[in-house]
């Protein structure tokens, strides 16, 4: 396992003073990130080669969530490879080692001039030390979409600074976005989202909402009503 420390910040906080869920998913994301470069296969080094890892999928299953100052253990580690697809787990440890926060991840590793997945290099799967998953209850990387949802009179236009290294809207914020159409009190204990495509600058999302009480989806689509992406809250 890879990990690093941490203290959640006042700007990773909500009104409550508690982190929020799209703290935990940069945390996440950073983790994956610092592992990545301290075995020389950062961002950097892949992208000079051509290739890059796109996120298809996330779960996130929160315990509870971590107050303003709390001492944190992020980690991560992967779990497996299938052709293209890469599996990887994270946790978040408080300082007494309980669990705040878990996640299942899966990764497409892409070229970079084709936009297709291409299969992992073994000089990339053996730089990695596999190691058991999570005993936890994984659920599938795809999410249905409910057939009747509500289209809210408010669309986002894509901002320069939700923007990453890829040149695409960075996961985390499709997330930040979804979460605008979670009720009052509504708190997440599991939240999945599926990648289907990529927004750019200038492009800009459509959402449209389930409400089924205990379970929220937003799927945020193009002008075509073509997803780019699902996300599921769960009480």
């Amino acid at each position: 396992m890879y990990s690093f420390q941490t203290r959640v910040r006042f700007s990773e906080v909500d009104s409550e003073l508690h982190i929020t869920l799209p703290a935990i998913l940069t945390y996440f994301q950073d983790c994956s990130i610092f592992h990545s470069d301290s075995i020389g296969l950062g961002i950097s080094r892949l992208m000079q080669e051509g290739h890059v890892w796109i996120l298809s999928s996330w779960q996130i299953i929160v315990n509870r969530y971590p107050a303003l100052g709390e001492e944190l253990s992020i980690g991560t580690w992967a779990y497996g490879w299938k052709n293209f697809f890469g599996y990887r787990n994270f946790t978040m440890t408080d300082a007494e080692g309980n669990l705040a926060a878990y996640a299942n991840t899966n990764w497409i590793y892409t070229d970079i001039h084709t936009g297709r997945p291409t299969r992992i290099p073994k000089e990339v799967s053996d730089a990695y030390s596999i190691e058991p998953p999570l005993n936890m209850e994984f659920s599938g990387r795809k999410i249905s979409v409910p057939k009747e949802g509500v289209s809210p009179e408010r669309v986002f236009a894509v901002r320069k600074s939700d923007i990453d290294s890829n040149h695409h809207v960075n996961n985390e914020r499709y997330v930040l976005i979804a979460q605008e159409f979670l009720p009052a009190g509504f708190r997440t204990r599991q939240m999945r989202a599926e990648y289907k495509r990529s927004a750019k600058y200038g492009d800009t999302m459509y959402p449209v909402v389930t409400d089924e009480g205990d379970k929220i989806t937003v799927v945020l689509n193009n002008k075509e009503s073509s997803p780019y992406a699902v996300i599921e809250f769960s009480r």
